[in-house]
């Protein structure tokens, strides 16, 4: 038997033809359709690349002790699983992330890899002078030095794609198809086909962007903001169209393995699956890409296409509620190899063969962040009801960032935790979270959102009885999954009745009638100036408070009461804030 997962980043489902979308020029997603069984209820679990990979691998949940993370040393990993079982697993990417310190010990799980270079801003051509990248935000400092990095070093390796042949994409797909074309006669073969593409930069060659009627391919330099949109209807046209040409670019590719297949006939004893670790908000709800937001369907609903040689469904569809951990079970039993006892996911062989369910819910989300739950129909997303991270931690051996190590300050405070049921008795560390999107998540608050009557999620609904089914399936889930316990605090499933609705937070606002928007804004300038020891400020601002009714009075407040220096990174964040939907 043989296998082969063609995989993308951020590749939105409302955006193909095999879902119903006619604004791309997708006809080999339509044909992949027609070949294979599409599944309509497939989620995300854990947010976003390196956390949904390492489900890929462990077919657990990540989100709920860890935040990016590279595989621990207690994991069992499905592709070594499989490695050690005679079957040669071959991973060819060009997701740079495999290669930085949070992702370093996937592509080792391997029997063989190859590393495409050039995919945004992989640290690849070493050109001494460097273009000038004009990026300014008002974002924290490590998040903008690592974007103005990465474009600066995207700049530098487009100089080295000139032709089609010569982009990433292009040659990933490429370096794949040799390695099919080599071993289509042998057996017991895994081929991890996986690209970085459609994902930002939105990098794409002009015949495709012609395709969309884009002439002037110096008008947008790929980089859409991550951030509530601002842009005018024209601009968000632009940005969405480099998308579709993107898109149409991954399709083109989708077809030549698709072509494969045929070739050397390999729907005979081949499992094929084409997924995506998570979709990507492109202007939906008025946001750009993921991460700040709740997590919307364009996000979390992701495609999901599966043949299966053993049940040849082609051409059909199935609603059974499946994610990303179910993969790995599935693929072990497909080699014949034992599924581990710590791997949750479950195999989707009943829902392929007759759509019978698998599960009965599907939890996902960031760490720290809201935990989501959905059934299929309803989603619900539960915010925390603790506004900092105090009480929030890591639990982990391998203390690395997405492109860094622990630092030695964020290891104060760290302390040995006896471990999990899944750490195979191995004690681990316990280190207080940090993150810039964890501690301010709350103010979205907990929503429902009914998924018939409003597919698009753009009416929330108050259903206590549905919500309190779907908290109680939370709580349940994180019981199997041996969760920290603070989760139970943090979420509020410790208190006594428990709120379903609005914002669970309590803050020292509360006091002041104040819409909620302008509350949240409020306590971000007010962390600012406790920050920065602007006592007199604040003393200030809990006078004038009482007179705010709209953006513009906070704004006016802190653009007199603020340093200059200091108006654009405190603008930004309250802007932030005061996004709620």
């Amino acid at each position: 038997m043989k296998a082969i997962v063609l995989m993308f980043d951020s590749l939105n489902k409302h955006m193909l033809s095999a879902y119903g979308c006619d604004e791309t020029i997708t006809p080999n997603f339509q044909r992949l359709k027609e070949k294979t069984t599409r599944f309509d209820n497939f989620y995300v679990g854990s947010m976003p690349c390196m956390p949904a990979r390492r489900e890929l691998h462990t077919g657990r949940y990540n989100f709920l002790h860890r935040s990016w993370s590279p595989l621990e040393p207690f994991d069992d990993s499905m592709p070594e699983l499989l490695k050690k079982n005679g079957v040669h697993c071959h991973l060819v990417t060009d997701h740079k992330h495999y290669w930085r310190d949070g992702g370093a010990t996937y592509h080792s799980r391997f029997s063989t890899y190859d590393f495409i270079r050039g995919q945004e801003g992989d640290s690849w051509k070493g050109i001494v002078k460097k273009p000038k990248i004009d990026y300014d935000s008002g974002e924290p400092d490590e998040i903008k030095q690592r974007k103005i990095t990465s474009r600066t070093q995207h700049q530098i390796n487009v100089q080295f794609m000139k032709n089609e042949e010569d982009h990433h994409l292009a040659r990933t797909i490429e370096s794949g198809l040799d390695f099919i074309k080599m071993n289509h006669n042998e057996d017991n073969w895994f081929l991890q086909l996986e690209c970085f593409d459609p994902h930002e930069p939105f990098f794409v060659p002009e015949k495709y962007l012609k395709m969309y009627g884009i002439k002037d391919v110096s008008d947008f330099d790929g980089w859409p903001s991550y951030y509530f949109v601002t842009e005018s209807e024209k601009r968000q046209a632009t940005i969405q169209k480099y998308y579709k040409a993107l898109l149409t670019m991954v399709d083109a590719y989708v077809g030549k393995v698709l072509d494969y297949m045929d070739e050397y006939n390999l729907w005979d004893d081949t499992m094929l699956i084409v997924n995506t670790d998570h979709g990507f908000l492109l202007g939906e709800h008025e946001w750009w890409g993921k991460n700040i937001m709740p997590l919307y369907n364009e996000i979390a609903n992701i495609p999901f296409f599966i043949w299966h040689p053993e049940y040849p469904r082609a051409n059909d569809t199935r609603q059974a509620l499946a994610q990303t951990i179910d993969i790995p079970p599935t693929m072990l039993e497909f080699f014949n190899v034992e599924k581990p006892a710590d791997m949750l996911g479950q195999t989707l062989s009943p829902a392929i063969k007759d759509d019978q369910k698998i599960r009965d819910y599907a939890i996902f989300g960031y760490h720290g962040c809201h935990l989501n739950i959905t059934d299929g129909q309803y989603v619900y997303m539960r915010s925390p009801v603790q506004q900092d991270i105090d009480e929030l931690y890591e639990y982990t051996l391998m203390p690395t960032r997405i492109n860094r190590r622990f630092t030695p300050e964020e290891f104060q405070g760290a302390e040995l935790h006896p471990g999990f049921n899944f750490t195979k008795d191995c004690s681990v560390l316990k280190i207080p979270a940090s993150s810039v999107m964890t501690g301010n998540c709350d103010r979205f608050g907990h929503r429902l959102y009914d998924l018939k009557s409003a597919p698009k999620q753009d009416l929330q609904i108050k259903e206590s009885d549905v919500a309190n089914r779907l908290v109680s399936a939370m709580k349940n889930i994180l019981s199997e999954n041996d969760s920290p316990e603070e989760l139970y605090r943090r979420f509020g499933f410790d208190q006594n009745p428990i709120e379903y609705f609005g914002y669970g937070t309590e803050t020292i606002l509360d006091s002041f009638e104040l819409y909620p928007n302008i509350k949240f804004g409020c306590l971000c300038l007010l962390q600012h100036l406790e920050s920065n020891n602007l006592d007199d400020v604040v003393t200030k601002l809990l006078v004038d408070i009482r007179g705010f009714t709209s953006k513009n009075d906070l704004f006016t407040f802190a653009e007199k009461n603020l340093p200059e220096d200091q108006h654009q990174a405190i603008f930004y964040k309250m802007a932030l804030e005061m996004r709620l939907n």
